[in-house]
């Protein structure tokens, strides 16, 4: 991504650009210590000027110039993670999460430290476009008194790592919940802790990075891809209703 801005640029700075835009008319490449020389300034003076401007580098401003593909930069891991992740989404996992949103008329949505608040953000999503009772708990007292055979307990967390979820699960099962994780990362030992997981990939996050520091970029995408087509299929109904109330 590059963002351009032509507004930050002084008169002298524009002049710089004006003058390069030219000399790539007749030149078939310019190099850093080229520009300096045309323009008759310092190439520390060049180097500010195309990162005001908003590259990245002096080759990435040439390769503007020049009307060429942007050359690319170093890739952080995290996007190489989500690129990986989208490049590999399955689609029946989001499919099987609306079944079980479905089934359920009750909504239950925990986790602990930075998982809990993206629970809570995802309560809100999912109050927008779901018909259902959609709660985000923090404690597993919560869950024993506020579960029964009509909810769905969805745990999010990264690693499984961080603390034992089998009192939760163990609490929501003796009222007759289901209990579904979605994890981030591959755990097997999560396996006995639920009726059902969603690892949504096996490319974790560094193994260098505490599980409270580790992003959580992929619960995002997963369950909005899932409130996306909950709402799309929900206005579907509506306008199919509406129709059938004017036809009659």
């Amino acid at each position: 991504m590059i963002r351009i801005d032509f507004t930050v640029l002084n008169t002298r700075e524009r002049q710089i650009h004006q003058r390069l835009q030219e000399a790539s008319a007749s030149l078939p490449t310019l190099r850093i210590a080229d520009a300096a020389a045309l323009c008759g300034c310092s190439v520390s003076k060049i180097s500010k000027f195309t990162k005001r401007l908003g590259f990245v580098s002096f080759r990435h401003y040439v390769e503007f110039l020049y009307g060429k593909e942007p050359v690319s930069g170093s890739r952080s891991q995290e996007l190489s993670r989500v690129q990986q992740f989208i490049s590999q989404f399955d689609e029946s996992l989001v499919e099987e999460m609306i079944a079980l949103i479905d089934k359920h008329t009750r909504i239950l949505l925990f986790g602990y430290g930075p998982s809990l608040l993206c629970a809570q953000y995802i309560e809100y999503r999912l109050r927008t476009s779901c018909p259902k009772v959609v709660i985000s708990v923090v404690d597993d007292l919560s869950v024993a008194t506020m579960t029964d055979t009509s909810t769905l307990l969805l745990i999010f967390t990264v690693t499984g790592a961080y603390r034992d979820f089998k009192p939760t699960y163990n609490a929501a099962s003796r009222n007759g919940a289901q209990v579904v994780i979605v994890a981030q990362n591959y755990n097997i030992s999560l396996i006995d802790q639920c009726d059902k997981i969603f690892f949504l990939t096996e490319n974790p996050n560094p193994e260098d990075i505490a599980p409270y520091e580790q992003s959580r970029t992929l619960f995002f995408i997963f369950m909005e891809e899932v409130i996306q087509r909950i709402a799309r299929s929900r206005a579907e109904t509506l306008q199919s209703d509406t129709k059938k109330i004017k036809s009659d």
